[in-house]
Order: C-alpha cells, then sequence, then structure tokens
C-alpha cells in the first residue's frame, strides 16, 4: 500500500473511530427534540466549517457550488435527506420497536451493499476481495454488537437506517470530485439543517426547538465541532483516496470502538464476543484496504492500490483515483463515518 491509499485509509479509519467514541453524547441527548438537535448541530458544524474552505485555483467556493449540474445538486439534498436526517429518523423508529443492536446489525452490512452498487453503477465488476473483507466486516459488527428483540416494524425501519447508510457514501461519490471535503461537508451540513428545521416544524411545530442544557449544549458542541466538521471531512477525504467500496469497510470500526469505550462510560462490557467481533472486522479492514497486500517488484511490475475499484492492479506511476458514511450511531444526532 503506497502513501497515499495509506492516508486514505488511516482518515477513513479516524473518523469512525470519532463516531464509535461519540455514544455518550448520544446518549445525553435523548431527551432532545430530534429535529432540532439535527438543526442545531449541522447548521453550527457548517459554520464551522466555512473559515477552512479556500479557494481553489481561483474559484471560490460559491463558484465552485455554481459549476455542480442539476443532477449534483439534487444528489447533494438527497445525501443530506436520506444519509443524514433520514438516517437518524429510521434508527430512532427503528428502537421504538427493536432493540438498539438490530439497526446496527443491518447498517453494519452497508460494507457489502456499497461493494456491490459502486461498482455497478460504474459499469465495472465488483472486486471479490472487497466483498470477502465486507463479508468479514459484516460478521464482525454482528458479532460484537449481537441481535435483539424486534418485529416487523423494527426490521422495515433497520432497512430504511441501512438505506440511509448506502447513501451517505454512494450519493456522495459524484459531487466530491467537484467540490472537495471540505466543501462537500460544508453544503451537505447546510443543507441537512435546513431540512432539519422543515422537518421539525413539519413535525412538531414550535417545540422542535428549545433552549439545551448544559450537558446537551456541550454534546451538541462535540457533535458539531469533533463528529462531525472533524469526521466529515477526514470521512471525505479518505473516500476520495480510497474509493467508496473501501472506505465503507471501516465503518465496522464503529460498533468497536463504541464497544471498546462503552465500560469507561459505564454503559457495557467489553468481553469474549466483543473480542472475536473486532477481529473479525480488523481482519476484514486489512483485507479489503489492502494493508495486506504485498507491493510487488519495480520494473513493469503493478502495485496493488486502494482506488475504487477495488484492489485492480494500477502502474505504480499511477495516481490515486479521484474520488470513491455510522453509521448508525454517529448520525443518531448527526448522528457516520458516518
Amino acid at each position: 500500500m503506497n502513501a497515499t491509499p495509506l492516508r486514505g485509509a488511516l482518515l477513513a479509519a479516524f473518523a469512525c473511530t470519532l463516531v464509535g467514541v461519540s455514544f455518550t453524547a448520544n446518549s445525553v441527548l435523548g431527551d432532545y427534540p430530534y429535529a432540532g438537535g439535527q438543526a442545531l448541530r449541522y447548521g453550527l458544524a457548517a459554520l464551522l466549517l466555512l473559515p477552512l474552505l479556500r479557494s481553489r485555483h481561483g474559484s471560490s467556493p460559491r463558484a465552485r457550488l455554481r459549476t455542480l449540474t442539476w443532477p449534483q445538486r439534487i444528489r447533494l439534498a438527497a445525501l443530506a435527506a436520506i444519509g443524514m436526517v433520514g438516517f437518524n429518523l429510521a434508527v430512532l423508529a427503528a428502537e421504538r420497536s427493536a432493540e438498539p443492536a438490530v439497526p446496527g446489525v443491518f447498517v453494519g452490512c452497508a460494507p457489502v451493499v456499497v461493494g456491490v452498487l459502486v461498482p455497478t453503477l460504474e459499469g465495472r465488476r465488483p472486486s471479490r476481495t472487497v466483498l470477502y473483507a465486507a463479508g468479514l466486516v459484516a460478521a464482525g459488527a454482528f458479532t460484537v454488537q449481537g441481535w435483539g428483540r424486534t418485529d416487523l416494524g423494527g426490521i422495515l425501519f433497520s432497512v430504511g437506517a441501512l438505506a440511509g447508510e448506502v447513501g451517505f457514501a454512494v450519493l456522495a461519490v459524484p459531487v466530491l470530485r467537484p467540490l472537495g471535503p471540505k466543501l462537500l461537508s460544508a453544503a451537505v451540513c447546510a443543507v441537512a439543517a435546513v431540512e432539519s428545521v422543515l422537518l421539525g416544524v413539519l413535525l412538531d411545530g414550535q417545540r422542535f426547538l428549545r433552549l439545551p442544557t448544559g450537558h446537551e449544549a456541550l454534546a451538541l458542541l462535540w457533535q458539531a465541532a469533533v463528529v462531525t466538521v472533524i469526521g466529515f471531512v477526514c470521512w471525505y477525504s479518505g473516500m476520495r483516496q480510497i474509493g467508496a467500496e473501501r472506505a465503507t469497510l471501516f465503518s465496522g470500526l464503529i460498533p468497536v470502538s463504541a464497544a471498546l469505550t462503552a465500560p469507561l462510560a459505564g454503559a457495557g462490557t467489553y468481553g469474549v464476543g466483543q473480542g472475536a467481533g473486532s477481529l473479525l472486522v480488523g481482519a476484514g479492514v486489512a483485507l479489503g484496504s489492502g494493508v495486506l497486500a504485498r507491493r510487488r517488484g519495480a520494473g513493469g511490475n503493478a502495485t496493488v492500490t486502494g482506488g475504487a475499484g477495488g484492489g485492480h492492479a494500477t502502474p505504480p506511476s499511477a495516481g490515486p483515483p479521484g474520488s470513491g458514511g455510522a453509521t448508525r450511531h454517529d448520525r443518531l444526532t448527526r448522528g457516520g463515518a458516518g
């Protein structure tokens, strides 16, 4: 694995780890109005991202946004509605009749779906290596989280959460190249904030927003400044370098990091099952991201890279691909990598 894919893998891993360790903040916000929390989080994140935006090749961020075609703008709105706001709503609805592990298990299948969907949409064959790795990650996520009580409604809404997690990666692919990670993160957060306000007014009227308590304010600030601003930029930077299929593999680190930190917050224990699941996730991530691949010698031999092609061999002189996700727990008030 050369320096660029390795950097992309580390960025994706860091973003998903941030998602996993944010569970404490999610629990603090359990009583805060859903749509209001989303609006505050995404609105604040968009404002925090503004100073990070820089002109590229003489074009301002506003000019780059104007270059988007209408299909790309629709994808941007759909990314916010499906991958962020809709994802959280589906998770909350699922947990009304299902234990939290149920939507978590479904979302853990996202690497498998993305590993098939992205190459199919791009007119190429899915990589067997990435699919094998995705299977290991999904099995590991299931082992870490286990299964829980549910009914038909819980399963259907969990499928909706899976769709949201997949959309968070797949819908970003066409707009990541023209906007870049920072501008894409800022734009999608601004759109999600507006959509959250509209949803809140529709569902709760004037009650959709209230003054947060001190603990809620700190949790919202953490979610906005750390999980969203830092997490989103790292996630999309990694996805641009290693592709959507491989970046989504790292979503398996979300339940692992959550399980590792849960004992510190008194919210669970880390036992043999969590350890076994963590090993499966680690093996899947290592296999699919290319960490286990050996670089071949120079002189005409190819080097396996972590591009969106899912492990295709490319000449050593070729650059990284231009473009290519917590899961559930991140975007619960984001609430993933995603």
